[in-house]
């Protein structure tokens, strides 16, 4: 039988790129500490994956900044057994690790899209961080207390989060164009005692007043442990003008009079402390609360972006984000590297997608992060990158968020210059790092995945636990090694209940986070087929079904009796996923045009304009299983253009077939982020 032929890359390191890699010299590094012949990434990875030392070994290369050292790698966990406790005995803290550097070197670039524009170096950073960290201990705040934010992504952001962390408080923030019910669901659970809320921001070129917003989700709060919220400056005018009609309210300048000149100091906790609290999508009832350690936000964050894609000191990174996505939490870690942060918001298409580019360039930025929407948008926009800049600097273009298909990755390489490596990288907010990789030393396929991240020992299992990555076929991607940056808790999931069952009930004791996967056996690298789940991932923006549902269900009660909301993604014809709304109206009830606009708008106000469904109609029935749950994955995978034969369990089969016509939908191209 003839073998297909061999793929070709897209790129393939030269010998003095690999030699001058973070990779290779952390190879050398554990050669030369342990007398090993580690002869390649591949080499690298196995060592990674089967003997714990690699753990200490990362610990020393990344030179993690800690008061007292681990008296071991790991021992047995607390909540569950399938999460160890990692460096049992190190004192340390993640602010400290991160504000290392105290010099005139830029640390931070804040930029909006109107082109206000400003620096701030190491010494300024440290000194914000000095003055709010200050002002909340002065207000009483203490180790373990929540301190949440709804804030744009700025400096001010970047503030809060090492403030709070340097005084062992946990930070959690959201995005300011998430809705008031949503915003609700969140923080409601894990009742912060103190809010930030940006008043005014901008996008698109329109000013947005968040104070009614603001206001309603603080008078909420108040009634779930809120103490005191604090107004920021207007990121449009710098003012402070907001005073908002609640009580225990003030602006930014008041709170940080409460301070005084003490100096910074950083509390000094356990590897395992929480640091962090990102959301899941909501899938299945309200989000989960993911508590992550600050140790491992630190330690994994800074391997990805040191070790995959070897960024160095005096360096500048950008990740295209907003400070709700787990990508925001991950890019701090550049700053313990002693690189530059651009901190950017806005929409990167107002006014033009050009001058979002020239941006880039004329930043000087050398690893840019971004989704396979932007650059589908890039494409369809007719526009060649290199038209607008020569981009000298830029070494790295790195996506994430959704599957980065092999047309496009082929395009984009080709748009930004072939000497641009193009990465492409899988992980979330489970974990707040990367499963699938980068790797300076290995060579890019279209539409793959270079590797496996070091220390992750991932495999892909068919539905009864065999390990199939050999054989080409697609599974289920699992890891069968426990890892630092393993969730350590849900919050409020005291027994670790919840969280067993949605990481390690599909296979007992092996996590499982839901991407259906295969190994191409000729290039070893990875492709993401897909969540194997009901998450909706329309451009990036992962988000569940449910919190759909929550406003249906609550904004138009009297007039729809159910709906299932699906993504669809056929192959060949969608570059991305769309979210596809279908509602059963209540008896006696038309669906109308006016009605679809209502649900959109509800949703827009409700959650945000991320959220509104690409296209909503109606249907005549929805399919249940015997236990009374939506069969979401059957409709999105019929509406995908799969033939699905219904199972024993489904109450009402035959109405598997009212979707089949909807595989032949017209979508309107999108360009908001």
């Amino acid at each position: 039988m003839n073998q297909p032929p061999h793929p070709q890359p897209l790129w393939v390191p030269d010998e003095l790129f690999k030699a001058q890699s973070s990779e290779e010299q952390l190879r050398k590094f554990i050669n030369n500490r342990h007398y090993l012949n580690l002869g390649n990434f591949y080499d690298l990875h196995t060592y990674s994956v089967s003997d714990y030392t690699f753990w200490e070994d990362l610990w020393d290369y990344l030179e993690i900044q800690c008061s007292v050292r681990f008296s071991k790698v790991l021992e047995e966990g607390k909540l569950l057994r399938e999460i160890p406790r990692w460096f049992p005995g190190a004192r340390l803290n993640y602010a400290e690790n991160l504000l290392r550097r105290n010099d005139d070197t830029i640390a931070c670039t804040e930029s909006n899209e109107l082109g206000h524009l400003r620096h701030y170096s190491f010494r300024e950073l440290h000194e914000r961080v000095r003055s709010m960290a200050s002002a909340f201990t002065a207000s009483g705040l203490k180790v373990g207390d929540r301190i949440a934010a709804i804030v744009a992504n700025s400096i001010t952001a970047v503030v809060l989060a090492l403030a709070a962390t340097s005084i062992g408080a946990i930070f959690s923030s959201t995005a300011t164009d998430l809705g008031v019910p949503a915003v609700l669901d969140r923080y409601r659970q894990i009742r912060p005692k103190i809010l930030f809320a940006d008043v005014e921001v901008s996008y698109g070129g329109k000013g947005i007043d968040l104070i009614p917003k603001v206001t309603e989700v603080i008078q909420d709060l108040l009634n779930h442990g809120l103490q005191m919220a604090v107004m920021l400056p207007s990121t449009l005018s710098g003012s402070e003008t907001a005073i908002l009609n609640c009580p225990k309210t003030m602006l930014l300048s008041k709170f940080l009079e409460k301070g005084d000149n003490r100096s910074l100091t950083f509390v000094q906790l356990p590897f395992d402390h929480p640091g962090f609290i990102l959301y899941s999508s909501g899938t299945s009832g309200k989000p989960k609360c993911i508590v992550h350690s600050a140790g491992a936000v630190l330690m994994q964050p800074k391997k990805d972006i040191m070790q995959g894609l070897s960024c160095r000191a005096g360096e500048t990174f950008f990740q295209y984000t907003s400070t709700g996505w787990m990508m925001w939490t991950f890019m701090l870690a550049t700053l313990s590297i002693g690189g530059r942060l651009i901190l950017y918001e806005g929409s990167p298409f107002y006014p033009s997608l050009p001058r979002f580019l020239r941006f880039i360039h004329d930043q000087k930025v050398n690893y840019f992060g971004t989704s396979p929407r932007f650059l589908a948008e890039v494409k369809r926009q007719g526009i060649n990158p290199l038209n607008i800049a020569p981009f000298d600097s830029l070494r790295v273009l790195y996506s994430g968020g959704d599957v980065l298909t092999s047309a496009l990755h082929t395009w984009a390489h080709d748009a930004f210059g072939k000497r641009v490596c193009l990465y492409s990288a899988s992980g979330g907010t489970d974990v707040c790092g990367t499963l699938l990789s980068f790797s300076p030393t290995l060579p890019v396929y279209p539409g793959e995945i270079q590797a496996k991240a070091l220390g992750m020992k991932i495999e892909v299992f068919d539905p009864n636990g065999k390990n199939i990555e050999r054989t080409g076929s697609p599974g289920e991607l699992v890891c069968t090694r426990p890892h630092p940056s393993l969730p350590i808790c849900f919050w409020g999931d005291e027994k670790g209940e919840k969280l067993r069952a949605t990481y390690f009930d599909t296979y007992p004791g092996i996590y499982c986070q839901g991407d259906f996967t295969l190994v191409d056996p000729q290039t070893n690298g990875i492709v993401i087929l897909g969540r194997s789940d009901g998450v909706l991932n329309p451009s990036g923006i992962r988000f569940g079904s449910s919190e759909i549902y929550n406003i249906i269900s609550t904004r138009f009660s009297s007039k729809i009796e159910d709906s299932i909301c699906v993504g669809q993604r056929r192959p060949g014809i969608d570059a991305e996923e769309h979210v596809l709304l279908f509602v059963k109206v209540q008896p006696g009830y038309k669906f109308t045009a006016q009605l679809e606009e209502e649900i959109k708008e509800a949703i827009r106000r409700g959650l945000s304009r991320r959220h509104v469904p690409a296209w909503i109609g109606e249907v005549e029935d929805i399919p249940y299983n015997v236990n009374g749950k939506k069969i979401e994955i059957a409709v999105k995978k019929i509406v995908s253009g799969h033939d699905i034969e219904p199972s024993a369990t489904i109450e009402n089969p035959e109405s598997f077939k009212l979707y089949i016509k909807y595989r032949n939908l017209q979508h309107r191209t999108r360009t908001r982020l």
